[in-house]
């Protein structure tokens, strides 16, 4: 039986993913890319935004069509959106034949079988259930990078954030249980290792009654062939001198934090929920880059916030003018039903969000900008991300650019390079998000 997954949202859904895959592999199914050879589709699917809502809803149908015509002998729907609309999927696109909750990824296989013998049902655990893992998963990111999930839900309650309502209460993952995953990557292949969850700094607080981050990292970096370890989703109010000292000082660990700070205006960030002010936000900023100042920075930013005036907006223009944040993003408000931010007055039209959103992101275009000539002459180490046909390019990341998100690095040399090796690059040009160089004196770095 031939397995098409599709897989939405954010890096930790994609995480579920390879563990639903490794788990289904187990049971002897095989996969494809190809919806023609599918026999099974299953959509993990995402629903934080009304873009990722919407997302999942049309991939759904679509696939809901092939199971209508009898292309596919069963379709499932697993993740955030089966786990907060199971309902309305089952009235609305009756062609599903199996819901799966964002906490019964073990029960994927069984909703599989279920399906084809035509049981259908729907598989939810409780929400604060101790998170699945599974150390036999199947790597779908090319195998040199790997993200690595290391807790589940969150207890922030932001009032735009619907997470703790379909991923339930802050709860990590026993840090033997993580080595022991960040082995295995490590045995199959994977250099670089990118830590994630709904927050990452909080790791272990509920485990072991302190923040073990640190202790972790340490943990991990010991692994041998592991080269990069990456720390995403820091909520800044988290991140302790202990920390901060551990990246700094710790090889393996990059230079690079991604620290979602939302807004500066403190009227904003308090209707919000946020747990800072602007003032905490410049100094914990200050002090990341006073102990590693070649730290790449990377936040994102709501534009249009319920009740977000002119003057917040231009509070928070001058905020991000004088930060010069290494990368950013801006995602316009999207109202979430059951949310508090929800039921706030004064709701800003959609055209207002995304101006603003706009404007956010042009002065963003120009510091980038900025930053990337700054990069010319120096020499970087980058692992090489794949060919560009036909040329003499390879794409490459630095230690300052998350994949997906973030921009590459374009290599220019007529050598033979792996994707997953590591080599030393003398930046040469820039060109908008992008950097353009050529071999350092033609060496790799596999060290």
């Amino acid at each position: 039986m031939n397995i098409l997954f599709v897989s939405l949202g954010c890096d930790k859904n994609l995480a579920d993913t390879e563990m639903m895959l490794g788990l289904l592999r187990k049971k002897g199914y095989t996969f494809t890319d190809d919806e023609e050879q599918a026999d099974i589709v299953i959509v993990n699917t995402c629903c934080f935004i009304g873009d990722a809502k919407e997302e999942s809803i049309q991939t759904l149908l679509e696939m809901a069509e092939l199971r209508k015509a009898g292309r596919l002998k069963a379709l499932i729907a697993a993740g955030c959106l089966s786990q907060r609309y199971q309902e309305e999927i089952r009235k609305e696109i009756p062609e599903v034949d199996a819901l799966v909750g964002t906490m019964a990824l073990e029960d994927i296989a069984a909703a599989v079988e279920a399906a084809l013998e035509g049981r259908g049902g729907s598989y939810y655990r409780d929400l604060n259930a101790p998170p699945a893992v599974c150390r036999e998963r199947i790597v779908t990111t090319g195998g040199h990078y790997a993200f690595l999930k290391i807790a589940e839900g969150c207890d922030k309650h932001c009032t735009y954030c619907i997470i703790p309502k379909v991923r339930g209460s802050y709860r990590s993952i026993p840090m033997e249980v993580l080595e022991a995953q960040a082995e295995k990557l490590a045995e199959d292949g994977v250099r670089e290792l990118i830590l994630v969850a709904q927050e990452t700094t909080l790791y272990g607080a509920d485990l072991y009654g302190k923040k073990c981050l640190p202790e972790l990292l340490h943990r991990l970096a010991r692994i041998q062939s592991l080269k990069w370890i990456r720390i995403l989703y820091c909520y800044p109010e988290e991140i302790t001198e202990e920390l901060i000292e551990t990246i700094a000082g710790e090889p393996k660990v990059c230079h690079y934090l991604d620290i979602p700070v939302q807004h500066a205006s403190d009227r904003v960030l308090k209707r919000m929920g946020r747990r800072t002010t602007q003032e905490e936000l410049r100094k914990q900023i200050g002090r990341l880059r006073e102990r590693i100042p070649d730290i790449c920075l990377r936040t994102t930013l709501i534009s249009g916030f319920p009740g977000e005036t002119q003057e917040d907006f231009e509070e928070l223009y001058r905020f991000v003018n004088e930060m010069e944040f290494d990368r950013l993003g801006v995602f316009p408000y999207s109202r979430e039903e059951d949310t508090a931010a929800d039921l706030l007055p004064d709701h800003i039209a959609q055209e207002i969000k995304e101006s603003r959103r706009d404007e956010l992101m042009e002065l963003q275009q120009a510091v980038v900008c900025d930053k990337a000539e700054e990069m010319i002459g120096r020499e970087l180490t980058a692992m090489i991300e794949g060919k560009i046909a036909d040329e003499e390019v390879y794409v490459a990341r630095t230690y300052r650019d998350a994949p997906n998100v973030d921009g590459y690095l374009f290599v220019n040399t007529g050598r033979n390079l792996e994707t997953g090796n590591f080599v030393k690059v003398l930046v040469t040009g820039s060109r908008e998000y992008d950097l353009i160089g050529e071999l350092a004196e033609n060496r790799e770095d596999n060290s």
